[in-house]
């Protein structure tokens, strides 16, 4: 009953979908006005002078586009206890996630915004039911891998982070089919957990199973060293794995040999500030950008982010196949927040996106500005060749090596040891030539060297993020720094082989 139903209700869905599309633009400004209108009267309404702004020029004239940083004060009086701050009235929910800068951040889940969070998600599994037929998961156990539902108060809102808190709204008629239990699901230690996982799933018919990449690994590792069995051999119904938070490419090798077969996977891109994308079509990799989730989009070339007047345009100003850094206004009090991510167009009709990294993950100690959709491209590639797996990487500058000419570092894990073919570096570093013309200019101009390849032990980014606290959960490693600080810290833990 539920799969029948769910066929049905997949194919309205795909429907209303379509008709966003269409009229995306008109969506968007209609956005724009019921956010400014709503938020006219908070105190940062009042600031930015919301009455006054009648189209989307006097929006950007009004209100700067500035990171967490920029919205603290108006944050932190929020969570001290005050009420029509940043949205009328209080949060229903602060999702509590790490800054790189500010330490812990509190980003404001409102009435209004939640129900996008959670619809989201699940217009993502309507529309591949829509796409392939196949809703024979629904019947089976579903497993997401999160954080702890666990929640705090803060002067009476509740707190935690953002899995946990939509952990809270997993609609009725999923929670029979829902696994780990409340109870693993509260335990905050990471390995701890994932063996409870483990007990709790092994014999049950998984069918669908949902997580960030790594530690969806850590946890079919776990099965297989339990069972000796690949997972399609312990879970023999299991036929949809849902992801997102990082690009899924560098992991699909290792988890595709662990599973066994091929199978079908959709690409999700949730943040605390909004649900903003996700796949919608099994033959198309790119995310569907959500015009109608409550959030109004800017964008800012990459090249020009941090010129004294960028460009910074609306959906309707986009081009194809542009770095863009990605900036909301949601209908949970954000307004010119940059989330840090970056991203391109790959379509206008309907309106799609590939996400090419973080504004901070990327490398320019000599002006190349390499970012990671360049650095995965390049050791993907090269990796395929040789059909070489691998775990998880991490890049680095060498600014002032021991003797030479600077270079990039590159720390690698790689699925098993394996004697590196001898030109595996230089045909990764050929490749990022190719893709970045200011690296090719260093490397040909003898201001850089050619990248350098550490191969490091295994389980050795398990290891580091264990050090910084950060094992599990939503926690990623950076693939590009602009510094040394993870690349000395593994040397230092004595990880390369």
């Amino acid at each position: 009953m539920k799969s029948f139903i769910a066929k049905v209700f997949a194919k309205w869905i795909l429907r209303q979908l379509k008709n966003e599309q269409k009229n995306a633009l008109e969506i968007q400004v209609q956005l724009m006005h019921s956010l400014l209108q709503q938020a006219a009267q908070t105190k940062f309404g009042k600031d930015h002078q919301f009455l006054g702004i009648k189209d989307y020029e006097a929006f950007k004239h009004n209100i700067p586009v500035q990171d967490y940083e920029g919205l603290k004060p108006y944050i932190d009086e929020a969570v001290a206890g005050a009420s029509d701050i940043v949205w009328p009235g209080r949060p229903l929910y602060w999702a509590k996630t790490s800054g790189t800068t500010s330490g812990v951040k509190y980003i404001p889940i409102s009435k209004q915004s939640i129900k996008y969070h959670i619809n989201s998600a699940r217009n993502a599994l309507l529309c591949y039911i829509a796409e392939t037929g196949n809703a024979n998961f629904i019947n089976g156990k579903l497993i997401f891998l999160s954080g702890s539902p666990e929640m705090e108060k803060k002067k009476g809102v509740f707190t935690g982070r953002l899995s946990g808190i939509v952990n809270h709204h997993v609609p009725g008629y999923l929670r029979t089919n829902q696994l780990p239990s409340y109870a693993t699901n509260c335990i905050e230690d990471w390995e701890q957990k994932v063996a409870a996982i483990v007990d709790e799933t092994i014999h049950q018919p998984m069918s669908l199973i949902s997580g960030i990449p790594p530690w969806v690994q850590m946890y079919f590792d776990l099965l297989m060293a339990k069972t000796g069995k690949n997972i399609s051999e312990i879970f023999p119904q299991f036929s949809v794995f849902v992801y997102g938070g990082v690009n899924f490419e560098p992991y699909r090798q290792k988890i595709e040999k662990s599973i066994g077969k091929k199978i079908d996977s959709i690409e999700t891109y949730p943040a605390s500030e909004g649900f903003i994308a996700f796949q919608d079509s099994q033959a198309d990799k790119a995310l569907l950008l959500q015009v109608n989730n409550g959030i109004f989009y800017e964008f800012i070339p990459v090249d020009e982010f941090y010129n004294e007047n960028p460009t910074r345009v609306s959906l309707a100003g986009v081009e194809l196949n542009k770095n863009y850094v990605l900036i909301l206004n949601t209908n949970a009090g954000l307004f010119g927040y940059n989330i840090g991510d970056t991203l391109k167009f790959v379509s206008i009709q309907p309106y799609k996106i590939l996400v090419t990294g973080r504004l901070k993950h990327f490398i320019s100690a000599f002006g190349e500005h390499v970012i990671g959709e360049e650095v995965e491209h390049a050791i993907l590639k090269v990796a395929e060749k040789y059909q070489i797996e691998i775990i998880e990487f991490t890049v680095a500058p060498q600014v002032n090596p021991a003797q030479g000419l600077p270079y990039h570092e590159w720390f690698v894990e790689f699925a098993e040891e394996t004697n590196l073919p001898a030109y595996f570096a230089e045909e990764v570093d050929a490749l990022l030539c190719l893709k970045n013309t200011y690296y090719n200019d260093l490397i040909q101009g003898g201001i850089l060297k050619t990248l350098h390849l550490n191969q490091i032990k295994k389980g050795a980014f398990i290891s580091y993020m264990k050090t910084q606290g950060k094992l599990g959960g939503q926690n990623k490693v950076p693939r590009l720094s602009n510094n040394r600080a993870i690349a000395d810290q593994m040397i230092a833990m004595d990880l390369i082989k």
